[in-house]
């Protein structure tokens, strides 16, 4: 199966710009369990603030203001509604 898209989306939010996007893939991108590749950036001054992607080798993980820390991924809408709170928590 090749790789389809499921979301993508760039916009102006707060002080910055989000851009993401996400497919579903045929086989898991290991240490993931779950066909599901992605990448999210909330980009403010041409730096990332708050980025999530799970790219082969590192698994499911988040960086929010220069620290990373791993993300357990359940779903697509629970991973948006996640990126989407760090968001809004940075620009508190």
């Amino acid at each position: 199966m090749k790789a389809r898209l499921l979301h993508r989306m760039k916009e102006t939010y707060g002080r910055g710009v989000i851009e993401g996007v996400v497919w579903e893939v045929s086989v898991p991108l290991h240490p993931s369990e779950h066909r599901i590749k992605y990448r999210l950036v909330y980009v403010v001054g041409g730096k990332r603030v708050v980025g999530y992607d799970n790219e082969r080798g590192k698994g499911d993980h988040r960086h929010v203001r220069g620290a990373e820390m791993r993300h357990t991924f359940k779903d697509v809408p629970t991973l948006l509604s996640d990126f989407l709170r760090d968001v809004k928590e940075t620009e508190s």
